[in-house]
This record gives C-alpha cells, sequence and structure tokens, in this order.
C-alpha cells in the first residue's frame, strides 16, 4: 500500500483528503506545518506528499525546498494543494520542485487526476 502524508493546518481538509485516500487505497499520515511534515518525512519517506502552501511555523514551499535536499527527498511525489493561483506561484513551486499543482476546493476525481498523471496510481 502507499503512502501519503497530507499536510495542512486545516483539520477539516485534512479529514477530506484523508477519506478521498484511503477510498485510493492510500495509508495516510498528517501533518499540520511544514516542520511537522519534514519530521515526519525524516523518519519514513511516503511515497506522496499533499502539501499545502499557507501554513504557520513553516509553510509549504519552505518545507518542499528542505524536502528535496535530504536523503531521499528526491522521491515522494508532491502535489501541491492551494488557495493560491497566481501563475507565479504555480511557477515557484514547480521549480521548488513539486511533481504537480491543484488548487481548493478539490475533490476525489481531481486527486486522482493528478495522482495518475504523476504514475501514483
Amino acid at each position: 500500500m502507499k503512502t501519503c502524508l497530507v499536510v495542512d493546518d486545516s483539520s477539516v481538509i485534512r479529514k477530506v483528503a484523508r477519506r478521498i485516500l484511503e477510498e485510493m487505497n492510500f495509508s495516510i499520515e498528517e501533518a499540520e506545518d511544514g516542520k511537522e511534515a519534514l519530521d515526519r518525512c525524516l523518519g519514513s519517506m511516503p511515497d506522496a506528499v499533499l502539501l499545502d502552501w499557507n501554513m504557520p511555523v513553516m509553510n509549504g514551499l519552505d518545507f518542499l525546498k528542505e524536502l528535496r535536499g535530504k536523503p531521499g527527498g528526491q522521491k515522494p511525489i508532491v502535489v501541491f494543494c492551494t488557495t493560491e493561483n497566481n501563475m507565479s506561484h504555480i511557477t515557484e513551486a514547480i521549480s521548488a520542485g513539486a511533481n504537480e499543482y491543484i488548487m481548493k476546493p478539490f475533490d476525489k476525481e481531481i486527486i486522482e487526476s493528478k495522482f495518475a498523471q504523476t504514475g501514483l496510481i
């Protein structure tokens, strides 16, 4: 079973993502900020990370840059999931190592589509 780390400061978003991803047969871990997510990845690298941009402690972009610099940090497929829809944000995320980008609100079809495009499913 593949693993996905859901990183978002909103417990509601984490809960919705968990429900969708569990239906897709992913094992889910959660983190509420980039620092907690980085700690979890260093303990056990997930197959995928569904990542929010705006969070306290460490935002999604800083997390991504740190992750990609760690041993094994190139492995996870990272999909940004955010309300930031400015093209410069999307470009910055992809340049930092994101594999895909989806907008909130999202549904199962959107996540399935992006995960299929990246080869996760």
